[in-house]
């Protein structure tokens, strides 16, 4: 470890010196069930340790109890460590179990167990630092797989301060992620109640009058159901060659599209150079859609172009709707293309290749049930509250991630102690 200015009282430690590594599970995928049984247990993989957290309750597969030795069972405060991955970005990454929970881990991880002379809260931390990374993306080989060993992990050095600033700095971190962690379950919560009400509103309106049985199952009995074709112009994106990526005009691409509100991002457009035409431009309130996607659930997906300070155009991965009548609203229509029968209707059409694409032609024939305008209006009004609100819960937790690294950097250095900041607290 190169030479640093070690705070007082704070040494250099081996992780191998304060616990011990445990392999996962042996299995083969004929051993495994994707749903819980008797004499099963659930199985940690790579894909369960996503922003510093373990992923309990989803892509979990199961193998007998038999299978798992003891030293393999999860305890809290364990660390589960990605030891092979075919992306960098993957090995070496880690997160720390802080409850009780009865499973194991698959042969592709490992956990480190820490011993009882540390806080092993503290030690969940040193596993997320940038310096931690740097060192696991240095020490893992292999060709088309990077592989970690087992003394990768143990050899790594990092300071180590005294056990009650080691509690303080923990209890200040997981406070930190607490908070991220939180914010995340009301927006979870908030994705969840905006698509309740969305099928409810595409289905029953807002003024509670009586439904009638259409083309498309039930709607309120004042809408109708219109076609697309017959209320937008539709058109193709530009195409180019990879070469011309770089100078020239702005381009929406299919990375832009998925978003949580009905906008698309325009954070990330890069620049095409070729000629264009004002009739592939893009004009407030067009509507995209995703024409081919490698995913079958990523085509037709829809998102509103709303304004920029220069021209935009957009790529031939993509279709624009741009409506010809006054009478329909575009946030409305947008909201629409995202209901469930809307999406099953167009993936269902699509067609499905190695890339799954959607036409102008299946899109013309779309129908769309469609109210009054001032109806149109209130649902709209009603889903950007949501939408609104969800943006607003993103921004949080953007800034708590970054007051978390900033923190972690300075109070895993010393450079700032956690010992007043406790007390601090205790005084509020």
């Amino acid at each position: 470890m190169r030479e640093i200015n070690l705070p007082e009282h704070w040494k250099v430690a081996r992780l191998g010196e304060l616990g011990d590594l445990v392999r996962g599970v042996t299995y083969k995928r004929q051993e495994t069930t994707d749903t819980s049984n008797p004499g099963y247990l659930p199985i940690l993989r790579a894909t369960n340790i996503q922003d510093r957290q373990l992923l309990l309750e989803e892509e979990l597969v199961y193998v007998k109890d038999e299978k798992i030795s003891d030293s393999q069972l999860l305890r809290r405060g364990d660390v589960v460590i990605a030891m092979s991955s075919g992306s960098k970005s993957v090995v070496g990454k880690a997160a720390q179990l802080n409850i009780d929970w009865e499973g194991s881990f698959g042969a592709f991880c490992a956990v480190f167990r820490p011993n009882s002379t540390i806080e092993p809260f503290f030690i969940g931390q040193v596993f997320q630092t940038e310096r931690y990374r740097e060192h696991l993306l240095k020490e893992a080989r292999g060709t088309n797989i990077n592989n970690l060993s087992k003394g990768h992990i143990l050899d790594y050095q990092f300071l180590l301060p005294p056990l009650p600033e080691q509690r303080a700095i923990a209890h200040t971190l997981q406070t930190i992620q607490e908070a991220k962690f939180t914010r995340q379950r009301e927006i979870a919560l908030e994705r969840e109640r905006k698509a309740a009400l969305i099928d409810y509103l595409f289905s029953h309106g807002t003024k509670g009058e009586p439904r009638k049985q259409t083309e498309i199952g039930e709607i309120p009995e004042s809408w109708e159901v219109v076609k697309l074709g017959d209320k937008a112009e539709l058109k193709n994106g530009i195409n180019f060659k990879k070469e011309q990526k770089g100078q020239g005009i702005l381009t929406v691409d299919v990375l832009n599209m998925y978003s949580d509100g009905i906008y698309l991002s325009t954070d990330n457009l890069y620049r095409v150079d070729r000629k264009i035409k004002d009739r592939d431009l893009l004009k407030a309130n067009d509507i995209l859609f995703v024409r081919s996607s490698l995913k079958q659930e990523g085509v037709a997906w829809t998102s509103l172009f709303g304004e920029h300070s220069e021209p935009v155009t957009f790529c031939g991965f993509l279709i624009r709707a741009r409506l010809t009548t006054p009478e329909i609203d575009s946030e409305f229509l947008t909201n629409y293309f995202r209901t469930p029968f809307a999406r099953k209707f167009l993936v269902s059409k699509s067609a499905r290749l190695a890339i799954t694409n959607v036409s102008q032609a299946i899109l013309n024939n779309c129908p769309i049930a469609l109210p009054a305008f001032y109806e149109q209006r209130k649902i709209a009004e009603i889903l950007h509250a949501f939408d609104t609100k969800i943006a607003s819960l993103e921004r949080e937790v953007k800034l708590i991630d970054e007051l978390f690294h900033a923190m972690l950097e300075e109070l895993m250095t010393g450079q700032r102690s956690a010992v007043p900041l406790i007390d601090a607290e205790m005084h509020v």
